[in-house]
């Protein structure tokens, strides 16, 4: 699924400044001076550039890691940079490397100088022709993507005069599985998509329109928090009309903070602690102890060098955020233990306790009273996967926490939701285990939900895949009385599992069904404002017969398929476009006319819209009893209706 991309048919059609000014222009990669380091290679249908060595560096410090490109532009003026590039299978260990900031030959040891693109493996960049090509992106690794390297307010970096048509251009290799095609440079104040930049065609001087949320946050006074992960890639954008809690994404990981030893680089969760206190919104630290994404020069330390570094490593957190509200101190202790084959575990896992075969814990057990050391006023949390769905893993981790519980080291419990945990079970599995680590008697949080579409179908059928998963997952933790907070794991395009469309808001903010029900549902009131909900589900007591289905957004049935109608098809009189099932009895007289169109028997002929649509006065609900009608006196103003989502 792509996310709503302008096509080249639209773009074409608006205003245009002339087109000698309006295109961009291309440079190889390989067409000029390489250092030694870099190498040329000649591809089946391209030919890029690639280094010959991995780098961990943030400047280039050689120039042999260096690329020279003359480029000659056709006007004086503004431009934005543009690059083609592979990322290769290893992800994060293959996307990264350096251009120059502005034109010129560049001091390689000179920080301010060169900007470094990294992490942009997932969801970066655009390949479809009819895509318009801004910051952010929809594609992976191993395919050839266009990206935007100008950020959106950035002014005079490319500039040139009439004088000076003609200037040097520079890049570095870092990581060996990145490789370029090839730059571009365009007009800034210009949008391109993919086919536009490639082929020489015009882009457009009308920028692609973005919607922008007003808000309040989605659980605004509500009990519990409802969050998302910060960072800069995005992710923080518009933040504050969704969310009320905070996490960091990568930003509060040992290896992001400390890479190189000694050297701290705090920028992103600085942002993601500011992004809640100044707020009052609660800030979760993600994370302490991890075997994953720990720097890579601790493996080879001594146990006793290691804990020294760890102890400097909480020091460093506790120090710097005072105020941290939840601090997950061991993430993923039985599927990323810090002793694992990979590169980045970490490998101290015997420096904090090492492991045992009687069923304890100690290296867990001494993260927990180090980090009680250190943070003594903080709640502390330990924080999984794949728990609630299999029963194994619940009761390993129920006998975790219960280890922790027994030295009160412990005050509340993550369970992350991703959607590759949760698509897999009943909700009643995942229900009695959520029970069962509520039985301890600490609070829980799910710290890292996200609900996938399909990318593999049209964007309208992706969104009800997602929908129809959101509204069966979220409100089982949601209403969970033992639950405190629901974090999904990024929202906006450019989250890590945007290639499985589990992003809530498109390239240009456009809310998906899920979310637009989640905000409704959040906060929507107890059923006829009388009977209280659980799962969706409501106790009518002997009213209906028992147990009665709440869905809070509609489906009508049109030409043979469920469709979803959004909120803006509403109409102020009681016309609503449900679907009732003839064959469960009941009657029902149609309306003269539905949002303008004849109905004749029930059925309003739309023409191309959506087809032809069965119009009904009142809904249908699932019972205990079977399908039962409520009639039009059964309704809410606050649109609380009984409808049967399907």
């Amino acid at each position: 699924m792509q996310a709503l991309p302008l096509t080249l048919a639209a773009l074409l059609a608006l205003p245009a400044v002339a087109f000698s000014q309006n295109t961009a222009i291309l440079v190889e990669a390989e067409s000029g001076q390489l250092g030694s380091g870099l190498t040329a290679v000649a591809g089946t249908t391209l030919t890029y550039v690639r280094v010959a060595s991995n780098y961990t560096g943030t400047v280039p410090s050689s120039t042999t890691r260096v690329g020279t490109l003359s480029v000659t532009l056709p006007t004086a003026g503004d431009y934005d940079l543009y690059v083609r590039l592979y990322v290769g299978s290893g992800g994060a260990e293959d996307d990264s490397f350096f251009y120059g900031k502005g034109f010129g030959v560049k001091d390689v040891e000179d920080a301010d100088s060169w900007t470094t693109v990294n992490g942009i493996y997932g969801a970066t960049g655009y390949a479809d022709p009819d895509e318009v090509i801004i910051n952010g992106g929809v594609e992976n690794t191993s395919v050839w993507k266009w990206m935007k390297l100008s950020p959106a307010d950035e002014s005079g970096v490319f500039a040139v005069d009439a004088s000076s048509l003609t200037q040097s251009f520079q890049f570095a290799g870092r990581e060996d599985g990145l490789w370029i095609d090839k730059f571009a440079f365009a007009p800034k104040g210009l949008y391109f998509t993919v086919n536009q930049i490639e082929n020489g065609l015009p882009g457009s001087s009308v920028a692609p329109v973005e919607y922008i949320p007003e808000g309040p946050h989605i659980a605004s006074g509500k009990a519990k928090f409802l969050g998302s992960c910060h960072s800069n890639n995005d992710q923080d954008r518009y933040f504050h009309t969704y969310w009320n809690a905070v996490i960091p994404a990568n930003g509060g990981k040992w290896g992001s903070v400390e890479r190189i030893r000694d050297r701290m680089v705090w920028t992103d969760l600085d942002a993601a602690y500011h992004a809640a206190k100044d707020n009052g919104y609660p800030f979760s630290m993600h994370v302490l102890v991890w075997g994953s994404q720990q720097p890579t020069w601790i493996s080879s330390l001594s146990e006793a060098e290691q804990l020294a570094e760890i102890r400097e490593w909480f020091e460093a957190v506790a120090e710097r955020y005072p105020d941290i509200d939840y601090l997950q101190v061991v993430n993923e202790p039985i599927h990323a233990k810090p002793n694992n084959a990979k590169t980045d575990s970490g490998n101290y896992i015997n420096a904090l306790g090492g492991t045992a075969t009687d069923g304890t814990h100690p290296w867990i057990v001494g993260a927990f009273r180090l980090a009680k050391e250190y943070f003594p006023d903080t709640p502390l949390m330990i924080n999984e996967y794949n728990i609630i769905g299999n029963d194994v893993n619940t009761d390993e981790y129920i006998s975790m926490v219960n280890e922790l519980k027994n030295e009160g080291l412990i005050d509340a419990i993550g369970v992350q939701g991703h959607a590759f945990e949760t698509v897999y079970y009943t909700v009643a599995n995942m229900k009695r285990n959520l029970d069962r680590l509520a039985a301890t008697g600490l609070p829980i949080i799910i710290t890292e939900m996200d609900i996938d579409g399909d990318e593999g179908l049209p964007d309208a059928q992706s969104d009800a895949v997602q929908l129809a998963e959101m509204q069966e997952i979220f409100p089982m933790f949601w209403e969970h009385p033992s639950v405190i907070g629901v974090v999904m794991w990024g929202y906006r395009v450019g989250m890590w599992r945007s290639p499985t469309d589990a992003y809530l808001t498109d390239d240009y903010s456009n809310e998906r069904p899920a979310l637009r029900w989640m905000r409704q549902y959040v906060q929507s009131e107890p059923w006829l404002g009388q009977f209280d909900t659980e799962y969706n589900w409501s106790d009518s007591g002997d009213w209906l017969g028992g147990s009665v289905y709440i869905g809070y957004q509609p489906w009508i049935y049109a030409d043979g398929r469920w469709i979803w109608v959004f909120d803006e098809l509403y109409t102020g009189n009681g016309l609503w476009g449900f679907v009732y099932d003839t064959q469960q009895g009941g009657t029902s007289v149609a309306p003269d006319a539905w949002m303008g169109y004849d109905v004749t028997g029930n059925w309003a002929a739309t023409g191309d819209w959506l087809g032809s649509v069965y119009i009904a006065y009142a809904p249908w609900v699932w019972t205990d009893l079977g399908w039962m009608y409520i009639d039009e006196t059964g309704s809410l103003d606050l649109g609380a209706w009984a409808w049967i989502p399907r």
